[in-house]
């Protein structure tokens, strides 16, 4: 059972995901905002991220730059979890360093390979 943090503003969508997850086998942490994910990744050390990209203060992108700047938190691979959908967008996302790119509404078939994939690598 890996451990994974839920970044969305969007409290339908990280009630969605956590339950996705934890269906999957793994425990689900929360939060709401890239600010918050940088300060819980940091010391939860998860095993893997799903970071959604719109999110008001700091966006996804952001966050997920500023993990992959930090020694403590550079190891944790980022899923970008989004309705961004087109291929600049998943071009961008991964030029930021994410490792998979999941698109809104989430197949969670998709998703628990990507965390799989992740976790693995």
């Amino acid at each position: 059972m890996s451990k994974i943090l839920i970044v969305d503003d969007s409290p339908s969508q990280l009630y969605y995901l956590r339950k996705m997850v934890e269906q999957g086998g793994h425990k689900a942490v929360t939060v709401e905002s890239g600010e918050k994910a940088l300060e819980i990744a940091a010391n939860e050390q998860p095993e893997a991220i799903l970071m959604d990209i719109v999110m008001p203060g700091m966006s996804g992108y952001t966050a997920t730059r500023k993990l992959n700047k930090t020694q403590k938190t550079r190891h944790i691979p980022v899923i970008f979890v989004t309705s961004k959908d087109s291929e600049a967008d998943r071009s961008w996302g991964m030029r930021q360093g994410a490792r998979e790119y999941v698109t809104k509404p989430v197949n969670p078939n998709i998703l628990l390979t990507a965390i799989s994939a992740a976790v693995a690598a």
